[in-house]
């Protein structure tokens, strides 16, 4: 008995498919290899995220010696150049009550312009659109009236 050339065709991919065990073996290794990769991923991103934290506090502490150094030179600079335009003041026939409030008041402007700046900045670190999205979300509504009431039991007595 001689197989014909269609009969050849037909057995041939039949007996290319694997079993039912060797594609659960097969699934079963790829699952494995997935959740091992995930596991490297995952040792890789926590180094990475360390790493990252040890150089943002280092780079942190170095900043905030060098805004130290910075505003110790400001504030002298600023104090030989308030002399300087006082000194002018009275080169220009100024008197010395008058020399010194004008300088004052330039100071006084820069400290209150520079405050509201402050109170701006500070009011962005509130956090205000993520506040929004968590109240969308119905997690920490702190406006919203205790559903107990005013006198229920976590109410100040």
């Amino acid at each position: 008995m001689s197989a014909t050339p269609e009969s050849a065709d037909t057995e041939a991919p039949r007996a290319a498919k694997p079993g039912l065990d060797d594609s659960l073996r097969e699934v079963g290794a790829a699952g494995k290899a997935a959740l091992a990769s995930a596991g490297d991923t995952g040792r890789a991103l926590r180094r990475l995220v360390s790493a990252d934290l040890a150089l943002a506090r280092s780079a942190f502490g170095r900043a905030l010696a060098w805004a130290g150094v910075a505003i110790v030179f400001g504030a002298s600079a600023w104090l030989l150049c308030a002399g300087a335009l006082i000194a002018l003041l009275q080169r220009l026939g100024w008197s010395w009550l008058q020399s010194l409030s004008v300088t004052a008041l330039v100071s006084v402007g820069v400290t209150v312009l520079a405050a509201w700046k402050v109170g701006r900045y500070f009011d962005d670190t509130g956090l205000h659109a993520t506040r929004r999205q968590l109240q969308r979300l119905g997690l920490f509504d702190e406006d919203e009236p205790d559903p107990e009431g005013e006198d229920g039991p976590g109410a100040p007595r």
